[in-house]
């Protein structure tokens, strides 16, 4: 058997949630007059009475249930029912610390071995499932796709750029570990007095954003917290910060980098087997250093705002581009 399978999106504003209804929605664009059907349903909750057509899903364990464990489960159910895909986020490694990073690995060893065919965002991902012991298979890659937002339009890049506001910007869910204390460490050595997150604290990390912001003002940076923000205004404000970083080191794959890139940004982000690899793909679209460099990066770039643009019109692994490897691969996967 072969062929597009159903594609199941979580509910809610989860950003996995999120990336798996904007690529089901990219697919469905790509074959408006056929499969696939797309359904936005708990996984889990999928009537066992219906067909058992195959169905493509995306899994990070906390997607899928309140502890590691219970997110296997919870697929290895589905997986008995009906032949399922996966598109796996948030890869175990290292920085996932001790015990979690052993009930995670054990987590995703199941996902794989039950899974008809697997997806990973990037080499870096197949490179930590194998380096991590998780899986010894070949999932195929298709990277986060960026294309310009449309709000732009396609060659008004450079005439939009607003006014600087001053700031570093981090965007995306505060929580330790992804980047805000080195961001904060570089504003104040580049002499920058404010550091803007885009975003809010991840759950669970509300006081850790507190400590973090104290500690920031004792470096004499202030910190802005945005909190949720809308589609139009994440965009406008994304746009307008001085510097953005990417300082997250243990990064499995980043929609941060592919949401600073899709909005006209090329921010300076701390080198790593992914940012390296990201580099390669869209070439000029970041400026990648060390970590020991990042102060003088960031300064260098408050400097020029000129070089926080990349000013490209287009941009290789578009939404359609991820959409027509994901409809190739089902195809031809082996269900």
């Amino acid at each position: 058997m072969s062929g597009v399978p159903l594609l199941l999106v979580h509910p809610g504003t989860h950003g996995v949630a999120v990336y798996a209804g904007d690529l089901a929605r990219a697919a469905r664009a790509a074959r408006p007059a056929g499969t696939p059907e797309v359904r936005t349903i708990d996984p889990v909750a999928l009537d066992a009475r219906e067909d058992h057509a195959p169905v493509h899903v995306h899994f990070t364990d906390r997607l899928w249930g309140p502890s590691p464990e219970e997110a296997a489960r919870a697929f290895a159910a589905l997986a008995a029912r009906r032949p399922v895909s996966v598109t796996l986020h948030d890869v175990p490694q290292a920085s996932d610390g001790e015990p979690n990073r052993t009930r995670r690995r054990d987590a995703y060893a199941i996902v794989t071995a039950a899974a008809r065919g697997v997806v990973v965002n990037s080499a870096h991902e197949r490179a930590l499932l194998a380096e991590e012991g998780v899986w010894a298979g070949a999932p195929a890659i298709i990277p986060l796709p960026v294309s310009l937002d449309e709000t732009l339009g396609a060659l008004g890049v450079d005439a939009q750029r607003p006014r600087p506001d001053g700031s570093v910007g981090v965007l995306g869910y505060f929580y330790p570990g992804k980047g805000h204390a080195e961001a904060a460490q570089a504003a104040a050595s580049a002499g920058i007095a404010t550091l803007t997150v885009l975003g809010r604290a991840s759950e669970g990390h509300a006081a850790d954003l507190d400590a973090f912001v104290r500690r920031a003002a004792g470096l004499g940076v202030a910190v802005e917290v945005t909190g949720w923000l809308d589609d139009a205004e994440i965009v406008r404000r994304a746009r307008a910060v001085s510097v953005p970083v990417i300082a997250h080191r243990h990064v499995s794959a980043s929609g941060s980098l592919a949401s600073w890139i899709g909005w006209g940004r090329r921010p300076v982000a701390v080198r790593g087997r992914y940012v390296d690899e990201m580099a390669l793909l869209r070439p000029g679209t970041l400026r990648a250093v060390e970590g020991a460099d990042l102060p003088a990066a960031v300064a260098a770039a408050a400097a020029d705002p000129g070089s926080t643009w990349h000013g490209l019109a287009r941009l290789p692994m578009s939404w359609p581009d991820a959409a027509a490897a994901y409809l190739r691969w089902w195809e031809e996967l082996s269900w």
